[in-house]
């Protein structure tokens, strides 16, 4: 298996962890050599319930018996794809009340930037150094990281950056301006909070100039930072809110929502203006709406402000000088990248799941699922730590 992975299998990096997976339950990973994998990424905070919740397996099981795909989206009333939107709307505010549904974030964001220029017919897209909202030519188009953008060029036109969190940036929200598009917290860069109501001044910058705020919710929404999205930290409402990951319980979603007025501008002149054919698939959507109401009818949301109490009383050590985040979307800083790459290696082998950022190497991924218990984040923590300690012994011996 390893060599057809390798073989027939398109690779995304020289390296991959290539385990062998046989199965997963709860908050673990089996390989198959039987060894038992405690998961502190949680699919890159996709699965948001752990893996193979009985809400989830139960609710997929009983669409599965009623029908699969039946026609592309907004065609047919499905069920699970209403049922879903319907109960989303009532835990958003009152101006997010139409949701479109898709394969992903990533087209989640071309999505919402097509609406945003079709609503202001203006074409201008700001959006923030280092930010990551995706890998297609739109999302790309608005990606913070040059170097990963070049080889790919030509990209969307007129598309500037500007510095998160930076007041002097907002100059550059002009009358020119469709939107501005930014992660709520941003990720790829290492999970960096809005700080001096920056969101409420760029939103405040939007509304005098007539562009829209567009809020990436891809990683921080459906509970991860301890409300159902980020944004309700920051008493921001966007024009615009994007999601994906953590939605379908570790199936591939994606959404964006807006009011129905504005929503309503895709379906005429011209008609089609999105369209997906896979969009609010009645099996993913049912996973959606399971997940959904397992987080809105429990207290697994309010607990992640609780959990992450014990992560960061249990992760102090020499060599994390920082953790940044919020709730269960946590990255623990170190001294280089060199010590990230290796604690995470050697957590991997000793049953510990953990992983990188995109753009700061310096930083630990730990994104478990909201269901893990304060048992197990002891568990992966005193490993954590005692492979750090080991690694500060060896530094300073080699010193």
């Amino acid at each position: 298996m390893k060599s057809d992975f390798f073989t027939y299998q398109a690779q995304t990096t020289p390296h991959p962890l290539a385990m062998e997976v046989s199965h997963a339950k709860g908050s673990y990973i089996f390989d198959k050599q039987g060894k038992r994998h405690l998961d502190f990424v949680a699919g890159v905070s996709a699965c948001s319930l752990g893996h193979r919740h009985p809400s989830i397996i139960t609710a997929v099981k009983e669409q599965l018996d009623k029908y699969l795909h039946v026609m592309v989206y907004g065609e047919y009333i499905q069920e699970p794809a209403v049922a879903f939107s319907k109960l989303l709307a009532t835990h958003t505010p009152p101006t997010l009340e139409s949701v479109y549904l898709v394969n992903s974030g990533t087209e989640a964001i071309d999505g919402a930037i097509k609406l945003a220029r079709r609503v202001t017919g203006k074409s201008e897209i700001l959006y923030a150094h280092h930010a990551y909202h995706g890998n297609s030519y739109g999302a790309l188009s608005i990606m913070g990281f040059e170097e990963r953008k070049t080889p790919f060029g030509p990209l969307l036109p007129n598309c500037h950056p500007i510095f998160f969190n930076d007041e002097e940036g907002l100059e550059k929200i002009t009358q020119a301006t469709a939107a501005v598009v930014l992660e709520t917290i941003q990720g790829g860069a290492g999970f960096i909070e809005p700080t001096n109501r920056y969101l409420n001044k760029v939103k405040a910058k939007c509304e005098k100039v007539g562009a829209l705020l567009v809020l990436d919710e891809i990683q921080p929404g459906f509970g991860r930072t301890g409300k159902l999205f980020g944004f309700e930290h920051y008493n921001v409402v966007p024009d615009i809110l994007v999601m994906g990951k953590g939605m379908g319980g570790g199936l591939p979603i994606g959404a964006f929502m807006a009011s129905k007025k504005h929503m309503d501008l895709l379906k005429n002149n011209p008609k089609l203006g999105h369209i997906t054919t896979f969009g609010g698939n009645p099996v993913i959507a049912s996973a959606a709406l399971a997940t959904l109401k397992v987080l809105t009818e429990s207290s697994l949301i309010s607990e992640t402000i609780t959990k992450e109490k014990v992560f960061r009383e249990k992760l102090q050590h020499p060599l994390i000088k920082e953790i940044r985040g919020r709730g269960l979307m946590l990255a623990a800083i170190v001294e280089s990248a060199e010590i990230a790459s290796e604690v995470i290696l050697r957590c991997k082998d000793r049953g510990l799941i953990l992983f990188w950022l995109l753009f700061e190497g310096k930083a630990i991924r730990i994104t478990p699922p909201l269901t893990i218990s304060i048992t197990e984040i002891k568990e992966g923590c005193d490993i954590l730590t005692q492979v750090l300690t080991e690694i500060n012994t060896e530094k300073n011996t080699h010193n």
